[in-house]
């Protein structure tokens, strides 16, 4: 068992009689992580590259072989860095020739330089789960510190059965990482209640990692240093405002020391030429970021961030395209997106926390961060997955353990039966977890009549569509409409674009990704109105009949 600080009122509720022996507990968390383990490996194999994951692959490599931090500066190192840490066992490498952007970087080094795109992929993946399965520890021991190892279990539980967790954090990409970094910190903050010394300095590391991941997680930064105000308060009652304002500080200090880190391990000369596409120039609040105490390649991916806000984006939800952003489309989507018994258990945890009044005390370090999390996403123009809240399932996996202190027997019961309806409604999407949804809308063969893009069809399916061809249609004419950043002629598929000939010429079998359904294209709807489904590839492709 992890060690712990000394018990608040609401940990002791499952001991004596609730606490399990020490073998049965060490054995469901390494049956728990092992299970997460083999489902996200095996997801990893199986998937060809996403949207996102050649350019955040692309961009290690240009780390690795020529210490440049010029391809993708809208995100920060530390991510890329790590998928650079598996990246490195194939040895890829970069013509010092290649001039072309971040996107065109990923084609080069996947497809176009020699590597095995599959190897590569994967070697990137591989250090993403590993994080994804850490972070897996950080869920258990946080829940545990609040509520016993029984809840710790309850919020493991929910944490590796959860969908969008396996989908994410299976890929090379940065969404999970930067929100198992956020939860790390808040959870070192609310041990730092007892023994600040120990805990807020390593707060800082864990937010600074997150900072220096991704730039959504600025908008955790006052939370946590606000929950360090008050965990020192807790700690040290007599004169707390000047000396936690002042700890709070070191706790900023220190995450601003990662971000620098994180870049200097890149280039220790820091060398850094705006790209061409210079990043728009900021006015009013915004221009707050060219004071920031933070390395210039960071205040331009900011201003570039600003940029992309301010870009007209569609959305589809519920079967229906829209230009521009939905404030609801993210409740919405992670309705959609979320088992219904872990649903109900978010809401039920988060009920007994809020209700009993000893047990208050944990929310601030608990709900508000995934409150203002939310909110802050929710304000973005890009509404294109349940990726950009994935902290949400694991902040609220803690939230959900608080059902354990309830002493009455049926609420036992019902909890492990939604823990059970959880991991088998998770299971029975194996190996399908990015077009993963809820049994009131049909399960992931009905996704993509509500969500796109990241939520359903993310280009991961190029491999599975090339086998299916192969094994189903071969010799038969083939037409593609593909929205992902694969190469289909390295996967053996040879087909034509329907899009760039008449409609009376398209005959034949029409692959058409889900997420391109979605974009509502007048040219490609009015070919589909005159097709018949007959398959689909990994519920993110379907094939039509011409």
């Amino acid at each position: 068992m992890l060690s712990s600080p000394r018990p608040w009122p609401g940990a002791d509720e499952t001991t004596p009689r609730g606490r399990p022996r020490r073998w049965a507990f060490a054995l469901a968390v390494v049956a728990l992580l092992a299970q997460m383990a083999i489902v996200m490996v095996t997801t990893a194999v199986e998937q060809t590259p996403t949207i996102d994951e050649p350019v955040y692959v692309g961009a290690a490599v240009a780390y690795l072989d020529q210490h440049s931090l010029r391809y993708n500066p809208e995100h920060p190192p530390l991510g890329k860095l790590i998928i650079a840490a598996g990246v490195a066992f194939a040895g890829p490498h970069l013509d010092r020739s290649f001039a072309g952007d971040e996107s065109q970087l990923g084609q080069q080094v996947l497809y176009r330089s020699g590597n095995d795109p599959g190897r590569l992929i994967l070697l990137g993946r591989l250090p993403v789960i590993v994080v994804t399965l850490l972070f897996g520890l950080v869920v258990l021991a946080f829940a545990r510190d609040l509520v016993g190892p029984v809840g710790g279990l309850v919020a493991l539980a929910l944490y590796a059965f959860s969908p969008d967790v396996i989908a994410n954090g299976s890929l090379a990409t940065l969404d999970v990482p930067v929100a198992g970094f956020l939860l790390t910190s808040v959870w070192l903050v609310w041990r730092a209640r007892d023994r600040p010394g120990r805990y807020l300095p390593l707060a800082g590391l864990a937010l600074g990692a997150a900072v220096a991941t991704k730039m959504s997680a600025l908008a955790a930064v006052p939370v946590v240093l606000g929950l360090a105000v008050l965990s020192f308060r807790h700690a040290s009652p007599t004169r707390w405002l000047r000396r936690g304002a002042v700890a709070a500080a070191g706790v900023g200090v220190l995450a601003i020391v990662v971000v620098w880190a994180s870049y200097l391990v890149v280039d220790p000369q820091l060398r850094w030429e705006p790209p061409a596409d210079a990043a728009p120039v900021v006015h009013g609040l915004r221009a707050i970021v060219d004071w920031l105490p933070l390395p210039e390649p960071y205040r331009y991916g900011m201003r570039f961030q600003f940029g992309l806000e301010d870009q007209v984006w569609g959305t589809f939800l519920f079967g229906r395209h829209y230009d521009g952003p939905l404030w609801y489309y993210l409740p919405a989507a992670l309705l959609v997106k979320t088992p219904l018994g872990m649903l109900a258990l978010w809401v039920a945890g988060a009920a007994v926390m809020l209700s009993v009044p000893r047990l208050r005390i944990a929310a601030p370090y608990v709900l508000v961060p995934t409150v203002v999390l939310f909110v802050a996403a929710m304000t973005g123009s890009r509404d294109l997955g349940v990726r950009y809240v994935v902290f949400t399932p694991m902040f609220l996996a803690v939230a959900a353990a608080f059902v354990v202190i309830l002493r009455v027997r049926w609420a036992r019961v019902l909890a492990a039966a939604m823990v059970a309806f959880t991991a088998v409604s998770s299971l029975l999407t194996f190996p399908y977890y990015l077009p993963y949804s809820n049994e009131a809308f049909g399960g992931p063969a009905n996704t993509h009549l509500v969500l796109h893009d990241s939520n359903v069809d993310w280009g991961q399916d190029l491999g599975r569509l090339a086998a299916r061809l192969r094994e189903d249609y071969a010799g038969q004419p083939v037409w593609l409409v593909y929205k992902g950043s694969g190469l289909p002629s390295y996967y053996g598929i040879r087909a034509a674009d329907p899009l760039a000939v008449p409609p009376d010429q398209v005959h034949g079998l029409l692959a058409v990704s889900d997420s391109a359904v979605a974009k509502d294209d007048p040219k490609l709807m009015a070919l589909l109105a005159t097709s018949t489904p007959v398959d689909d590839v990994g519920h993110s492709i379907t094939l039509y009949r011409r």
